[in-house]
């Protein structure tokens, strides 16, 4: 007997130290112990939430009844760890955000080269729902994350009717999340009947040549996209799929195919809070999203994702408290990607 418990306990020594080799090869995508990403997510979001700046956004009416008290912040890892705080689990529409989830599906339909030829990934230096024409710009290409730019990718995505290639949209955002997500219905409606400026945009690109197919079937799936609910869980884990080559590190099921998750992540960092991007990756250094929902989105490749939800935006349509909150976390632990360690 004795000599069997000997054995029991080699076997589990021998386990652990292959375990715990295995975990120092993986390395911990972590900067600091998992007790101190709690106590800095629960002391960044204790200093932002008495901050009452900013304005929730009102030309979409289904946005303007957001609380603009709601603060919450999470972070998933990109080996499947989920941190937590405040107002984490509270749905909202995902908003702009969703751009690059359809740009991932987009990618996979029609390739890294009908994308650039298309809709292409330049700093447009304009606002996101600008009416751009040919002679302010020397080219009419955008990027992914303007509106005009949203909607030809949008366009991009395959299917034999307009059902099917919603129903393929909708599979690769719960894909990304892990879960299945739905449409909040008000705000879609909302968005739907206040969208005059994108149809124009939809059609004046269409003459151009650039949009594929009818553009009021891509106006109608992008808007559906924007009004998608998420939480600010949801969003980190997103994100994290991005930080792991495009699985998802909870369902271990692939979102998107690895080839393109640095290009996602490229426009990300290029025009992801659009007229602020400038000023957020001087300060930040990480690729980001945001959307008018209140939702901020930042990407640690190989490492882990940070989510912020507060409705309340600066000028630029950006979530005042998500801004500073995910800054504060980038100069705590040197997330700066320029940052010399």
């Amino acid at each position: 007997m004795f000599s069997a418990l000997c054995r029991l306990l080699a076997g589990s020594l021998f386990l652990g130290i292959v375990l715990l080799v295995q975990t120092v090869q993986a390395g911990n995508p972590l900067p600091v112990s998992p007790k101190a990403v709690k106590r800095a997510l629960a002391e960044i979001h204790a200093r932002y939430q008495p901050d009452d700046s900013g304005k929730v956004a009102d030309y979409i009416p289904a946005l303007a009844k957001a609380d603009p008290h709601h603060f919450g912040l999470a972070l998933a890892t990109a080996d499947g760890r989920i941190f937590a705080v405040g107002d984490s689990d509270v749905p909202f529409a995902i908003e702009s955000i969703s751009k690059i989830f359809a740009l991932a599906l987009a990618f996979e339909d029609a390739g890294r080269k009908a994308i650039l030829d298309n809709v292409g990934v330049y700093h447009t230096g304009l606002p996101f729902n600008s009416m751009i024409a040919s002679d302010v710009r020397q080219v009419k290409l955008q990027n992914p994350f303007v509106n005009v730019g949203a909607i030809t990718t949008t366009s991009f995505i395959k299917g034999r009717n307009s059902a099917e290639k919603w129903q393929r949209q909708m599979k690769t955002f719960n894909l990304f999340a892990g879960r299945r997500l739905t449409v909040n219905r008000e705000v879609f409606d909302s968005e739907e009947a206040t969208n005059q400026h994108n149809r124009a945009l939809a059609w004046l690109f269409k003459s151009f040549g650039y949009l594929q197919d009818d553009p009021m079937d891509a106006i109608t799936r992008y808007t559906r996209a924007c009004s998608v609910n998420v939480t600010c869980k949801d969003l980190a884990v997103m994100g994290a799929c991005l930080a792991n080559g495009g699985l998802n590190p909870m369902t271990g099921k692939r979102a998107v195919r690895k080839e393109f998750v640095r290009d996602i992540l490229s426009v990300m960092a290029i025009t992801g809070l659009y007229d602020s991007s400038g000023p957020w990756f001087f300060h930040v250094g990480l690729p980001g999203k945001s959307g008018v929902g209140g939702g901020i989105l930042a990407v640690v490749p190989g490492k882990f994702a940070v989510a912020a939800y507060s409705p309340p935006l600066d000028r630029f349509g950006n979530s005042v408290r998500g801004v500073k909150a995910v800054e504060a976390l980038s100069k705590l632990w040197g997330l700066h990607v320029f940052e010399v360690k």
